[in-house]
């Protein structure tokens, strides 16, 4: 059983996942951290899934899990958790928008006792070395307000693509997550504060990397669609069963 996992969720990554790979390969083993890395394969249409086979054939510890086609980034995020063995279970996006160096931060909040450490852009913005548009930035805001007022969850930045949690952690929160696209993150956290979870938001560095494919229009109202979706859950005792 390694210590720690780290799950990157892969869709059409091909053109920047090498690189990704290099980094955090580097580093775990400049570390010497015993670490496992799954790539969570989304149903890609280029060779994203060729390119981490290639890559785990000189790498043991790296592996490649499939979805059964493209099911979105909480699904993926959810089957690399519930597949790691790590006791600490760190998940981050394919383009290390959050760099892999900042991982500590998030084990060290755990250590002194969270279970949930998200990584954070706007506790510390001035470590933010590319910031979104503004219009991204605006859109942000209220979903965070959206947030505050129908699920009560009080947290400066809940889509950071950069967590951690611990073993027992992830067994307790993944397996009631109904959300599979991208308002997974807020059911994350609210399944966790429901479960009595210590939450750590801890700043890290972060810079907004080109070529995301969320649209912050279509995908900012389907978010908060899910956002309802989760109080309509909780309603409806779907989160107790």
């Amino acid at each position: 059983m390694p210590q720690y996992s780290i799950i990157i969720p892969a869709y059409n990554e091909s053109a920047r996942l090498g690189s990704t790979l290099d980094r955090v390969l580097n580093y775990v083993s400049a570390k010497q951290w015993d670490t496992e890395i799954i790539v969570v394969n989304d149903g890609s249409r280029d060779n994203t899934a060729d390119l981490v086979r290639q890559y785990a054939t000189s790498n043991p510890h790296l592996r490649l899990l499939e979805n059964p086609g493209n099911r979105g980034k909480g699904y993926s995020v959810r089957n690399g958790v519930l597949n790691a063995s790590g006791e600490f279970l760190l998940f981050s996006d394919a383009d290390l928008s959050a760099p892999i160096e900042e991982a500590p931060k998030l084990f060290a909040a755990i250590i002194a006792g969270a279970d949930v450490a998200i990584g954070s852009r706007w506790l510390r913005p001035e470590l933010q070395t590319q910031r979104q548009s503004v219009l991204r930035q605006f859109y942000g805001r209220a979903f965070n307000i959206a947030l505050r007022v129908v699920l009560g969850i009080n947290i400066k930045d809940t889509q950071c693509g950069f967590k951690a949690f611990t073993r027992a952690a992830g067994q307790r929160i993944f397996p009631q997550q109904q959300i599979e696209r991208w308002g997974f993150d807020p059911e994350l956290l609210y399944l966790a504060r429901k479960s009595k979870m210590k939450i750590a938001e801890v700043p890290v560095a972060w810079a907004h990397v080109e070529g995301t494919r969320i649209s912050p229009l279509r995908d900012g109202l389907r978010m908060f669609g899910e956002v309802l979706k989760i109080r309509w859950n909780e309603m409806t005792g779907k989160y107790s069963a």
